[in-house]
């Protein structure tokens, strides 16, 4: 029988390995510079909620400045595996979360994202375009929105909050496999 130390340990330890390996939805580890612990991993995503209204049509012209503006708000929301509202989120369920805000559907794994919309040219980037990097695994493991020609706002791990970084950042431009723009509604 085990003492209750020692179950104290394989709880604490069993804990602290869950919150290592917390990350992207799509990849369920943690990209790399962002594997420390922090908060306890649970999320309530919005997976099965309603689709949000269409745009009318002046608005969907500006649908990349609105993409953005509604991400924007979002900076500071902690990290949550698997996370897909405004008490926390993961890089897709942030990138899916908001593109619904804005009208818009999303796939809600980053590999289905990267199917989605049209591919566009490093340099020709726009706001609102969805920017996919390989962080965990081959191919597109995380995902962030476009702000401007050189930043993307993003939900990074288990130890971030969603914020704003530059594309030209060794990490980053190392680790760009593609861009993608939805296609309008």
């Amino acid at each position: 029988m085990r003492s209750r130390s020692a179950l104290r340990a394989a709880v604490v330890g069993s804990i602290a390995l869950s919150l290592l390996t917390a990350a992207c939805a799509s990849t369920h580890t943690a990209p790399r510079p962002f594997p420390s612990p922090g908060a306890a991993a649970t999320s309530s995503p919005e997976q099965d909620a309603p689709p949000a209204a269409p745009l009318a049509p002046d608005v969907e012209a500006r649908s990349g400045r609105l993409v953005v503006d509604l991400a924007l708000q979002l900076r500071g929301t902690p990290y949550v595996n698997g996370g897909g509202d405004p008490r926390g989120f993961d890089c897709s369920g942030f990138t899916q979360y908001v593109f619904r805000q804005a009208g818009r559907m999303l796939p809600r794994e980053t590999r289905d994202q990267f199917g989605a919309g049209s591919a566009v040219r490093m340099g020709d980037q726009q706001p609102g375009d969805l920017v996919f990097f390989t962080t965990t695994a081959p191919g597109a493991s995380h995902v962030g929105i476009v702000i401007g020609d050189d930043a993307f706002v993003h939900a990074p791990s288990s130890r971030g909050v969603v914020r704003v970084e530059s594309l030209s950042l060794p990490y980053w431009s190392r680790r760009l496999v593609g861009i993608r723009r939805l296609d309008a509604n």
